[in-house]
């Protein structure tokens, strides 16, 4: 099992996108807007397992471990989708998370 950067993410996501193109429409600002409103939804399905099911389940059911992953890997979908609108390369995203990452280290 391979383990996913933010590029390959983002060719999957292309991949993805280049098949549905026709019903989904081009990546652009204007579609970005919707992906992010679907994105905090999937997010949404992330903290209703957290409430519903509890840190317990997640932890030690397989099942429901799973479900709550899959949750956070349509969160990521739809982030990389939102880069990809934006036209965010993996590189941006290493470059200033980095320099946050450092920002926050000496913050506190």
């Amino acid at each position: 099992m391979e383990n996913l950067d933010f590029v390959r993410m983002q060719q999957m996501q292309k991949e993805l996108h280049e098949k549905y193109e026709a019903k989904w429409g081009p990546l652009s600002p204007k579609i970005g807007r919707d992906i992010l409103l679907w994105m905090m939804g999937e997010a949404g399905e992330v903290a209703d397992i957290i409430k519903k099911k509890g840190d317990k389940a997640i932890m030690e059911e397989p099942d429901m471990r799973h479900d709550f992953i899959e949750e956070m890997t349509d969160v990521l979908m739809y982030f990389n989708d939102l880069m990809l609108c934006y036209s965010i390369t993996p590189e941006d995203i290493s470059r200033i998370y980095t320099e946050k990452h450092n920002r926050n280290m000496k913050r506190w």
